[in-house]
């Protein structure tokens, strides 16, 4: 058995997990980066974790849920990597086994993702080798700590007492320890193998944890060099046969703080599954459009580009979007009509859901009535007269307007699969969502925020509002629960957007509550009640609390 203190022990389980995943990193470079036993468990937990903590990690870390994902994936490991270590220290065995146990988990995860095969399973495997090697080495071979300086030395007393037999043959020592120097000289010795054995062992760790790092970085580089950055760079988008309408003047109050009419690529929200972008080669993807049809399709990028092309302003809202909440953007979207292309695919009775389904094997189900209706729902293929972004679901996603995310917002598309609601639940609904989400009219103050102090005196009161597919009529504003004020509405290209509005507010000193609501232009204002976001989106007035000097 090792001698190796168990600080040491546990900083040896560490090391060891560290080079198994950079080993496991600069493997999936070659195999894919969604077979890294990283990216493979986390996206296991994003598929079992329950609702609740899901939507706790989305209200928490927004945007960047995946970021905090996998950095908590790797500090579970590491202190898992810690307790075996140590138990490595009492049996190698035992630590072994925990390192093997990880493999598997990380294979399995890897080989039960959509469209994996046998090859995902050789980061994890590989990985795991390294691994274990490396924690041999440090607790049972070449690096572990010397076991002397971890024993206590022979006493100058005891070496000298006269307790055996005189024969000097008879008193060859059996134990390390009795065999040592003893006296000053001892405690100089073993002081210096000491320092020297806990050097070669930091030594070592340093150097596996420099490699480890090394590799990981170099898995990431040549996973990104395999990208589909330049393949979009190289793709020149048809001007559209239908240019959306201008914005027209007044569109943007250009008010400090409040969110401008159209969001940027970079600034738009991501909210998806996928902890790895998927990278989706242009030259070979295909869209399947089958099921309950009459007519399959099968199209090609280049067929794809090569249809008349719409483009349009849509504003798009994530069901995980609380109240007041920034998860929605508002983009100009370039694609073709999915309704052309059901159209020539001829649903068959009963074919009530469309099935969009991403490369990655995620699923929304979007009714077929509401692609047919005659608004703008899309294959989009650019975003704000740009090839999509390749986070954003290059080379081709759907674009709904009127419905959220999760039912209509397919993200690196491959098929629209005809079936019925009856017949399928797609990927939410049976994690607790409602099978079909329509768009709620909403509305949120964008200034003055809580942490603004404006002063006494006229002050802007402004933000958005939206109710895509029916359009804002009116936006109100009312401040210590006393009467609603109007307020006034800004321009918008159409209905499927969000407005602006701005109100002015005489403002006096204190403490003061301000609140928001909406009326869409069906008449139905949005109610007060408070719900959160689950089962089909939140609801209630965005209330701020400020303070006026």
């Amino acid at each position: 058995m090792s001698s190796t203190t168990p600080r040491y022990a546990a900083l040896a389980g560490v090391t060891a997990a560290a080079a198994a995943i950079g080993t496991a990193e600069l493997v999936a470079a070659l195999t894919g980066p969604r077979s890294s036993p990283l990216v493979a468990v986390g996206g296991l937990v994003v598929d079992t974790v329950p609702e609740p903590v899901k939507q706790f990690g989305i209200a928490l870390f927004g945007r960047y849920d995946k970021i905090a994902l996998l950095v908590g994936t790797a500090l579970l490991l590491g202190g898992f990597a810690a307790l075996l270590g140590v138990l490595a220290l009492r049996r190698l065995l035992i630590g072994l086994a925990g390192i093997a146990a990880f493999a598997a988990l990380g294979a399995a995860a890897a080989l039960t993702r959509a469209g994996a095969d046998a090859a995902d399973a050789l980061p994890s495997l590989i990985g795991a080798a390294v691994g274990g090697l490396t924690l041999w080495a440090f607790v049972a071979g070449p690096l572990e700590l010397d076991p002397w300086p971890w024993s206590p030395p022979a006493t100058a007393s005891t070496a000298g007492a006269d307790t055996g037999p005189a024969d000097p043959a008879a008193r060859q020592p059996t134990d390390p320890v009795e065999a040592r120097p003893t006296g000053p000289v001892v405690a100089r010795t073993t002081g210096s193998v000491a320092a020297e054995s806990r050097r070669r062992f930091l030594r070592g760790v340093g150097a596996v944890f420099g490699i480890a790092a090394a590799g990981g970085v170099a898995g990431r580089w040549l996973a990104g060099q395999r990208g589909v950055s330049a393949a979009r760079d190289a793709v020149t988008l048809p001007a559209p046969v239908s240019a959306a309408r201008p914005v027209p003047p007044g569109a943007d109050l250009g008010t400090p703080n409040l969110a401008g009419y159209v969001t940027s690529n970079k600034a738009f929200y991501r909210i998806d599954t996928a902890l790895v972008v998927p990278q989706v080669d242009p030259q070979t993807w295909r869209l399947r459009i089958h099921g309950r049809v009459r007519n399959p399709i099968t199209l090609s990028y280049a067929d794809l580009l090569a249809r008349p092309m719409v483009e349009r302003y849509v504003t798009l809202a994530c069901v995980s979007n609380e109240v007041g909440g920034d998860l929605i953007g508002n983009a100009r979207w370039l694609g073709v009509p999915i309704r052309e292309l059901l159209d020539e695919a001829e649903p068959l009775d009963g074919a009530d859901q469309v099935v969009g389904r991403s490369v990655d094997g995620w699923t929304c189900g979007t009714p077929t009535a509401v692609l047919r209706d005659g608004r703008d729902a899309l294959l989009a293929v650019g975003m704000n007269g740009e090839p999509l972004p390749v986070a954003h679901g290059f080379p081709v996603r759907m674009v709904v307007p009127g419905l959220y995310g999760y039912v209509s917002a397919c993200k690196w598309v491959t098929e629209l699969e005809l079936t019925s609601f009856a017949d399928f639940d797609a990927y939410w609904v049976p994690r607790g969502w409602s099978a079909q989400g329509p768009v709620k009219t909403q509305s949120r103050i964008d200034t003055p925020r809580p942490r603004n102090r404006p002063g006494a005196g006229p002050v802007v009161v402004a933000g958005v509002a939206w109710a895509q597919h029916r359009g804002i009529s009116r936006v109100e504003v009312r401040v210590d629960g006393g009467p609603w004020q109007p307020a006034e509405l800004a321009a918008t290209v159409s209905v499927d957007t969000w407005v602006q509005w701005s109100w002015r507010w005489e403002a006096t000193p204190g403490e003061h509550t301000l609140q928001v609501r909406a009326t869409d232009r069906t008449g139905e204002t949005q109610t007060g009640q408070q719900q959160g976001v689950v089962p089909d989106g939140a609801t209630g007035w965005h209330t701020v609390t400020v303070t006026v000097d």
